[in-house]
């Protein structure tokens, strides 16, 4: 047996506020503002939240309080990826392998998620200049938009470009700096600005008056009944049902890996049952009552409910910058309460996307024995190469293709496995036990059977109807126009290449340093 090398001594968060703010800054963000108010007003606002909430209480909780126990197990032992965890939890020579997914997933969200990330950055700072306040029409702001990001007859890439490198360095420093030092600082200082941030726009939003006379229906209590009064007849549409369950995967950082990697730097006795109820209570208050009433009740009050759906129907992007900026221009202060949106974004896009980089980090370290400084240089290294095909792709279709692998399918899957690893594999007896080791509340006895039956089931029925409804298409590619299909295949090549170079790491990675067997 080859020798094992030195490991070094792993980071620890300093506070238990700590972590569960930084769990919380990876919960909130860019989904929390823009993808939660465009599903709730595609799928029947108010009827959106029943299987929302469903969602929340047999997805999302019970896949939170896994991952926690599951990593604060796995960092017994020294352990923070999700490939040495899942061996941690189950004694395949396949476990490791099939948790690349919990490396490779976040990076692929990474290499797309920075560059929308920079762009709240550029239109914050043009915000303080009031470079789009002049505008007045919908078609004025998308133009303004395609310029920004090298699309329109007009528009060069420079602005948007320098903007990324500032946002694309901003990351990396803070990740150098370590869990402690950069994450944990980074998010005790940035989650109570985004809250004060997002209660400013709510208080504003909610205390605007009716704008236009000529249609007396447009404003704040019809805008707050759209997002909460229910039309129950929705409930009926399947497509309704999945879209709340996507929405809960995607906001709460369940099925990337993220929380089994934070919560590796927890302590045995840290409490993970009550922590994790923080964390998600955290996100669900910054989605719900701010992102939903912010975001939908402004866009109703200014356009009515039926353009709202409208506008929701042509995306996040489009309802981020293109409808709520015009929303300021035609709100008193409209200047400063834009700065305010876009710096929100900007925040809840940098507690997030540093999260994102944390697990290849602790693979790099815990499992190859690089130091930080080899780790934070070569994982930069790749996603800046990789951060190049959605900026130069854009068009091409490869951010979407790039979100629906790594956003979409990826997180669904791992949130599977990991699930069925820890009621089924490790059991749900001794599941049960390390979820209480240290909790300062006892979790209701009918969520050992949620956890072991509800929740996989619950997520299998998601990934069969998506294979019915949509896989062939996504294969074949036919959701892209035929001149951008050579494109995708190349991206998707590239993706498979990255997984594959992961694996073989790995591979290397147990036959240099074989993983310790001893259990806690």
């Amino acid at each position: 047996m080859a020798k094992e090398g030195k490991r070094r001594v792993r980071e620890r968060w300093t506070t238990r506020l700590g972590v569960i703010l930084a769990v919380a800054g990876s919960a909130v963000g860019l989904g929390n503002f823009l993808r939660f108010p465009v599903q709730a007003a595609e799928n029947g606002g108010g009827a959106f939240m029943i299987p929302y909430f469903f969602a929340f209480f047999l997805l999302g909780i019970p896949l939170c309080w896994v991952e926690w126990s599951m990593g604060r197990y796995g960092g017994q032992l020294g352990r923070g990826s999700a490939p040495a965890i899942f061996s941690a939890f189950w004694k395949s020579p396949v476990a490791k392998y099939v948790g690349t997914l919990g490396v490779i997933g976040p990076l692929i969200i990474f290499f797309y998620y920075i560059y929308i990330e920079s762009w709240t950055l550029g239109y914050a700072v043009y915000g303080i200049f009031g470079k789009y306040m002049g505008f007045s029409t919908q078609g004025e702001l998308e133009a303004f938009l395609s310029q920004y990001q090298g699309l329109g007859e007009a528009g060069t890439l420079l602005p948007a470009y320098i903007f990324f490198l500032v946002t694309f360095a901003a990351n990396f420093i803070i990740i150098y700096l370590g869990v402690s030092r950069g994450i944990e600082r980074v998010s005790k200082v940035a989650m109570p600005i985004l809250a004060i941030l997002g209660l400013i726009l709510a208080v504003r939003v909610l205390t605007l008056a009716t704008p236009d006379m000529a249609h007396p229906d447009w404003n704040v209590n019809n805008g707050l009944g759209f997002m909460w009064n229910p039309n129950l007849r929705m409930l009926g549409n399947a497509d309704v049902w999945l879209a709340a369950a996507g929405q809960i995967f995607f906001t709460m950082s369940v099925g990337m890996g993220i929380i089994l990697t934070y919560s590796s730097y927890l302590r045995r006795k840290d409490d993970v049952v009550l922590s994790s109820l923080s964390a998600s209570s955290a996100n669900g208050f910054m989605e719900v009552i701010i992102g939903g009433s912010v975001v939908i009740t402004a866009a109703c009050v200014f356009f009515g409910a039926s353009e709202t759906v409208k506008i929701a129907e042509s995306g996040a992007v489009n309802l981020g910058f293109v409808t709520m900026p015009l929303i300021f221009t035609k709100m008193l202060g409209g200047q400063f309460f834009a700065l305010i949106w876009f710096a929100l974004l900007f925040i809840a896009g940098i507690t997030s996307s540093i999260s994102m980089l944390q697990p290849a980090i602790a693979f790099m370290e815990d499992e190859l024995r690089f130091s930080r400084h080899k780790s934070v240089g070569l994982l930069a290294l790749i996603c800046f190469v990789m951060c190049q095909f959605p900026i130069l792709g854009l068009k091409r279709g490869l951010l979407d293709d790039l979100d629906f692998w790594g956003g979409t399918f990826l997180i669904v899957l791992f949130g599977l496995v990991q699930v069925v690893i820890f009621g089924w594999v490790f059991g749900m007896g001794r599941g049960w036990k390390e979820l209480h080791t240290g909790a300062d509340i006892r979790i209701p006895r009918i969520y050992r059977f949620i956890i072991k039956f509800v929740t996989p089931t619950y997520i299998a029925i998601l990934l069969v109807v998506w294979f019915i409804q949509e896989s062939f298409s996504v294969i074949t590619m036919d959701n892209y126009p035929p001149q951008d299909r050579p494109y995708i295949l190349v991206l998707r090549l590239i993706l498979l290449a990255l997984f594959g170079g992961f694996c073989y790491l790995i591979h290397y990675a147990w036959k240099k340093y074989p993983v310790r067997e001893e259990t806690t």
